[in-house]
């Protein structure tokens, strides 16, 4: 897995793309316990839900395993993971548990192919807990992967957004 600039990572899915199938990217809400998971449409627009995969010391084979299964059946281009700045646009101390899961996503080899890139996930999670709240959710498992699941389609939303202004001009055409 390769870091990449925010910028060269879209510019990389703009261009990985065939006519046949595009390129994608998947969008993480790193937790201790829980990893969120977004997929961005084949046009690389919109951020759609996907699933949480528990986050544990010793199952980080399994979730290269999960992410390289996921990789080939989207046509993963690589990720966007959230990453937490504090408000001066600093490394908070939440920072360390994403880069090291990273990091060791890494060290397993089985992501080569695919890169990533780091986004700022300030308020994802609460902005999504505080839609979710009048929901009354009782099952508290259950509200906690829902508001990581969709902290990381705020995320990948974000991303797809910026990107999408710098790249695609406003009066391009669908095709």
């Amino acid at each position: 897995m390769e870091l990449l600039q925010a910028e060269e990572l879209f510019r990389k899915v703009l261009e990985g793309g065939s006519k046949t199938k595009a390129s994608r990217l998947l969008g993480l809400d790193v937790g201790s316990k829980y990893v969120g998971l977004a997929v961005s449409d084949e046009k690389n627009r919109i951020a759609l839900p996907l699933s949480v995969l528990s986050r544990t010391k010793t199952n980080i084979n399994l979730m290269a395993d999960d992410f390289k299964t996921l990789a080939s059946k989207y046509s993963l281009a690589g990720f966007v993971v959230g990453y937490p700045f504090n408000l001066h646009g600093q490394h908070s101390p939440n920072a360390v548990q994403v880069r090291l899961l990273a990091g060791e996503l890494c060290k397993t080899g089985k992501l080569d192919d695919l890169s990533y890139t780091y986004w700022d996930e300030n308020f994802t999670s609460k902005c999504v807990e505080a839609l979710l709240h009048p929901l009354n959710l009782k099952n508290r498992d259950e509200a906690k992967t829902i508001t990581d699941k969709f902290a990381a389609v705020c995320i990948l939303q974000g991303y797809l957004d910026n990107m999408n202004r710098k790249f695609r001009p406003a009066d391009e055409s669908e095709a």
